[in-house]
């Protein structure tokens, strides 16, 4: 017969008043630090004692009972009720709920202690999510919750913005699927359709880091960085009905815009509506863009004007305001580092200073009706107005007349309320290829080739203008050609200068370091030269040497073409492939007698001027010239787009440059010739005759159903 289970028996409970009991000396919790006894006290003020004391009868050295009890396990809450005692919130003699174990007990009291500290397990995150959750629901407020668990309230936001991911996600945390991190990256949208496609397309990845979480969540919403964001105003924008979602676990420079449609609206109608306000002064035209590529205004005669002066209040401010920076900077000099408040405070008088800097330009009423404006947004978000340039056709336009003689206001639907303007509010980008393109090598199609060579351009006039020797050396070597060579190729340098105008360019061509370099040098120049014939003549005359070769050399750049194009078989149009060999080779001539190196001009593979533009296996050649076999490896098993970004991050750092970005050393070919008008092979990236080789299959099918 088996035994019977002996039964155990639980401690009695009863209350007991709190000057009946004494902390005991075999409590195990002795470290103080990071235990908050005041916020406990304020728990039991509101919500009462939760839990009980566990006690045990005082005995006196006869092992009689003295009807004091000793607290060896709770004793936070015990100096919590005794905090409440002091306040005098709490009856010295209130009545406190205990568990009460025998004197005499086997279980030694430190045991108990003990095991009632280790054995209490914490509350999971979800659960806290969730609760928190319940808590809202109910009507609580954000900071009702905040204030009854002792938390700051963002500590309430976010976690109710992790409870509020997609439950599917949240189960999957619930089971140790993804960490902690991972469902905070989540949290950066509030469509659980997209979290759940997200998590679905990286689980079995090896790339589920957060920041790439957040990359895919947020790739079709606005920075709040963004020119056209910064332009419009977020309160401008939300007021709009737009909504602006922020990341609460990083900082995400204010967020993202979910409306991208809105946002392109808000700024086109803002840009329209400065437009109008500065055709009311009395400009020809007006052209209204988000912003304007690099050398829009090629081909255009910029007016002259005049600053306007400062009135007598300005003066004071401005001379009050170098006074102040003044006295700030002599009084911090020997400050190794300068207070917040003071660098602060500099920071604003220097902006202030700038604005007087910048005063408006005025000019002659008649040069206005024939001149406009180019309204764009800059890239910090504020209006830029380029006013005052002149088209050819309307140089003869005077006094009312247009330019072919007819008479009538030449202005007409085109100044009155700038109908004329066009308002270009983002773009379209090209979709190259899709994800089952032929995996092959194939020529870099001729549009990109033309667009790098274009950063190549700019960045090699910018190292001309920067050498002076170089400058002049290319200049005789082109005039020598022409005055001692039967029939020279045209070559690089387009001598007598004309300015090559970059028709193929990246949307960033415009905001790199090397068209800031070019486009300041050209107006601190242009600052200085007379406009009349005569006065420029007598203003070189007496120009230094080194400024008349600096001159010199700023002036040759603007002729420096570098470009591919496609070779014309036809003579007399374009250019042929004799004379397309000989400007490449003239070009890296120039480039390793000026040193220029594309990287440190600022150019870097990104998806939009390189790895989106090309096919799978030479993003995969990229990132293993660049980033090692390892790193292509790891992403072979991506589609085309996830491949271009993760090679974009893996190559940021690393130097990599395309073939018609790099230099080509003549000392490494004995076989190269010095010489520009040799037949020169041409590299193998520009090899093949193919036309664009990247064509997705949308743009096939329409091209034949357009040849049917």
């Amino acid at each position: 017969m088996a035994a019977a289970v002996q039964k155990i028996t639980l401690a009695s409970s009863r209350d007991i008043p709190f000057n009946k009991l004494a902390l005991s000396q075999a409590n195990v919790r002795r470290v103080k630090a990071g235990i908050s006894v005041e916020e406990l006290a304020e728990s039991i003020a509101r919500r009462g004692l939760i839990q009980s004391l566990h006690v045990r009868p005082v005995l006196d050295p006869e092992g009689k009972e003295t009807g004091m009890f000793e607290v060896p396990a709770g004793g936070r809450r015990y100096r919590a009720l005794e905090l409440l005692v002091k306040q005098k919130r709490l009856a010295k003699t209130a009545p406190v709920p205990c568990v009460i174990s025998e004197a005499d007990a086997d279980i030694l009291i430190d045991e108990v202690s003990l095991a009632e500290n280790i054995e209490r397990a914490p509350l999971h995150p979800l659960d806290q999510f969730r609760a928190f959750q319940a808590l809202r629901n109910k009507a609580m407020s954000e900071e009702a919750i905040a204030a009854a668990f002792f938390v700051d309230p963002k500590v309430v936001k976010q976690r109710l913005r992790l409870a509020a991911v997609s439950p599917v996600l949240l189960d999957v945390y619930a089971e140790d699927g993804m960490t902690l991190e991972q469902l905070m990256a989540f949290t950066v949208s509030e469509d659980h359709a997209r979290q759940e496609q997200v998590w679905d397309a990286i689980k079995d990845s090896w790339q589920k880091e957060p920041h790439y979480i957040r990359r895919l969540l947020t790739e079709t919403a606005v920075r709040a960085s963004d020119r056209r964001a910064l332009f419009v105003g977020i309160e401008a924008y939300e007021a709009a009905g737009g909504y602006v979602l922020r990341d609460l676990f990083q900082r995400d420079d204010g967020g993202w815009l979910q409306d991208p449609e809105l946002l392109d609206r808000l700024a086109g109608e803002k840009l329209k509506a400065e437009a109008e306000s500065i055709a009311a002064e009395g400009w020809q035209w007006v052209e209204v863009a988000v912003t304007f590529p690099y050398g829009h205004d090629h081909g255009l005669r910029e007016l002259e004007g005049s600053v306007a002066d400062l009135t007598d209040d300005e003066r004071a401010t401005r001379e009050s305001l170098r006074e102040e920076y003044d006295r700030l900077e002599a009084g911090y000099a020997e400050a190794d580092e300068l207070p917040d408040e003071v660098d602060q405070r500099l920071g604003e008088i220097e902006q202030a200073l700038e604005e007087f800097e910048r005063r408006p330009m005025i000019y002659d009423p008649e040069q206005v009706a024939r001149a406009g404006v180019f309204v764009s947004i800059d890239g910090n978000g504020k209006l830029r107005a380029e006013r005052g340039y002149v088209r050819p056709e309307d140089e003869a336009a005077i006094d009312g007349e247009d330019p072919d003689g007819s008479s009538g206001p030449a202005t007409e639907g085109a100044v009155a309320g700038v109908s004329h303007a066009v308002v270009q509010v983002g773009g379209g980008s090209e979709s190259p290829e899709d994800d089952d393109e032929a995996e092959i090598v194939r020529p870099l199609p001729d549009r990109l080739i033309s667009e790098l060579t274009a950063h190549r351009t700019l960045a090699l006039r910018d190292a001309v203008a920067m050498n002076p020797h170089i400058a002049m050396t290319a200049l005789l070597h082109r005039l020598v050609m022409d005055t001692f060579l039967p029939q020279p190729a045209r070559g690089c340098l387009e001598a007598h200068v004309r300015q090559v105008h970059l028709p193929a360019q990246a949307e960033d061509l415009r905001d790199s370091v090397s068209a800031r370099s070019v486009t300041e040098r050209h107006e601190r120049w242009g600052d200085h030269i007379p406009a009349d014939d005569e006065a420029l003549w007598n203003w070189l005359i007496d120009l230094d040497e080194e400024s008349r070769m600096e001159l010199l050399a700023h002036c040759v750049s603007f002729g420096i073409n570098a470009l591919y194009e496609k070779p014309s078989p036809y003579s007399g149009t374009g250019v042929s492939q004799h004379g397309l060999e000989v400007r490449l080779s003239q070009a890296n001539r120039l480039v390793c007698a000026t040193g220029l190196d594309m990287v440190v001009a600022g150019w870097k593979p990104t998806v939009s001027n390189y790895l989106g533009r090309v096919t799978k296996p030479r993003i995969l050649e990229a990132v293993r010239e660049g980033a090692g076999e390892r790193a292509s490896e790891l992403i072979g098993h991506l589609k085309k787009g996830d491949m271009a970004k993760e090679a974009e991050r893996l190559l940021a750092d690393t130097g990599w440059l395309p073939e018609p970005l790099r230099t080509i050393d003549p000392a490494a070919d004995p076989d190269a010739s010095a010489e520009g008008d040799v037949d020169v092979d041409l590299p193998e990236f520009l090899a093949g005759d193919a036309e664009d080789d990247i064509v997705d299959e949308e743009d096939e099918a329409q091209q034949m159903i357009a040849a049917e």
